[in-house]
């Protein structure tokens, strides 16, 4: 699905106003501080995670926000972890199981230079998702990068729930929705939760 120009440009300078603040904000943090933000989700969300339940996380690149203690604490407590795997740029993105969290060796390098699982990792089919995202407002609307994967997914698999993990720079006050743009159930940021659709 093709967007309007004038939507392509607004969701254009969103995305370089909200990795700019985002980029800035996390270069001003201190190194010992940011190992401690983020690293388990909230009571309130693991609480919509029962064990046994499979959750399917972003491996976080540059100033994005950590995911790596939410992977690590869901493994500990009888939840299994997936990762997208893309098996060339051109393909839907997959879930596939990484089994050990804390052996990041397990994971090589994607399409999009991004670690993922290799292909003989078990096929995972995601209960809840949580999803990177470049801005989000508090209705549970995100802007993402532009790619379009997570919301085909999530298109595809009607009822799996997703969950936004961001740093509070990136709320924004409206973002540009288009009919194909997939809401989030809540945001996680490191002051709060914020719900969003149901």
């Amino acid at each position: 699905m093709v967007s309007p120009p004038s939507l392509t440009d607004a969701k254009a300078l969103l995305r370089r106003q909200f990795r700019a603040a985002r980029a800035e904000h996390v270069a001003g943090l201190p190194e010992n501080l940011r190992a401690l933000i983020l690293n388990r989700p909230p009571a309130p969300v693991s609480d919509m995670i029962p064990e046994g339940a499979t959750v399917g996380l972003y491996y976080p690149l540059g100033p994005e926000a950590p995911s790596l203690g939410w992977a690590r604490w869901f493994a500990e407590n009888d939840r299994q972890v997936a990762l997208p795997r893309f098996a060339a740029r051109s393909a839907a993105m997959e879930f596939r199981e990484w089994a050990n969290p804390f052996d990041e060796e397990a994971l090589e390098e994607g399409p999009y230079r991004m670690p993922q699982p290799t292909g003989t990792a078990a096929f995972a089919a995601p209960d809840i998702v949580v999803v990177p995202l470049i801005a989000f407002t508090q209705d549970g609307h995100r802007l993402g990068q532009g790619g379009g994967h997570y919301d085909r997914w999530l298109a595809a698999n009607p009822g799996t729930k997703a969950i936004g993990l961001a740093w509070d720079c990136q709320l924004a006050d409206e973002l540009p929705v288009e009919s194909h743009d997939q809401p989030l159930s809540a945001v996680v940021t490191p002051t709060r939760i914020y719900h969003g659709a149901d």
